[in-house]
């Protein structure tokens, strides 16, 4: 199963958001509230890509807008980065959780290689239309859906490199040497929810934050 079959042809932004409304690649959706795509403009010159939809994403309809998402906006505005220039979107577009023993939460789960790979298509065509100047995987899932999976976050984050990468499937993301995308760059860095997480929550944001700076500092010149 994958997500081939329902990702139109030819569509604008709108149309590939209208879509995925649809989509059945995988069965993640059986459970999931509703498909969670993307917000931001095809213009942005900063396009972020997390993991998946947590639960709140999951209820609203819209990623990052939970407790990671309003930490990644504050992030993002001191890091120096234009929130009005960002696309943020996920590699896998439906939340994956479990259910707590007395059924009245849903745990996360991690998305498996199957389900990554089964909405790789969806992730295929926004950077078929998107022409982002750099990319930010936010965290393990993302930057293996994007640089492969042998791709450790601990031991590259922050570190610019070239887009397309030599990571397996990079040949995904592509477009030709006429439309920008031979000099665009990509890094990655921890998800959001890894601040929250983490036992030092201030040193772990402020590595975030540098991380991203990294991002301005590329945009800028």
């Amino acid at each position: 199963m994958s997500a081939a079959e329902f990702v139109p042809g030819s569509a604008d932004l709108e149309g590939l958001r209208k879509a995925a409304r649809e989509c059945r690649g995988c069965h993640l959706h059986e459970n999931a509230t509703q498909t969670v795509f993307s917000k931001g403009p095809v213009s942005a010159r900063l396009m972020l890509v997390g993991e998946q939809p947590g639960d709140v994403e999951d209820q609203r309809g819209e990623p990052f807008v939970g407790p990671a998402g309003k930490l990644l906006d504050r992030a993002v505005a001191e890091a120096g980065l234009d929130p009005a220039h960002t696309y943020t979107t996920n590699a896998v577009k439906h939340f994956k959780f479990t259910p707590s023993s007395n059924g009245k939460r849903r745990i996360h789960a991690t998305p498996d290689t199957h389900e990554i790979g089964a909405c790789r298509p969806w992730l295929v065509a926004e950077f078929a239309l998107l022409d982002p100047e750099v990319v930010i995987a936010l965290g393990a899932t993302a930057a293996k859906a994007l640089f492969g999976p042998s791709f450790r976050v601990t031991k590259s984050r922050g570190v610019l490199m070239p887009w397309p990468t030599s990571a397996a499937h990079a040949q995904d993301f592509d477009r030709g040497e006429d439309d920008g995308s031979a000099s665009a760059f990509a890094l990655a860095t921890i998800h959001p929810s890894a601040v929250l997480r983490a036992d030092d929550r201030d040193a772990a944001y402020a590595g975030l934050v540098s991380d991203l700076r990294v991002a301005a500092k590329a945009l800028a010149g």
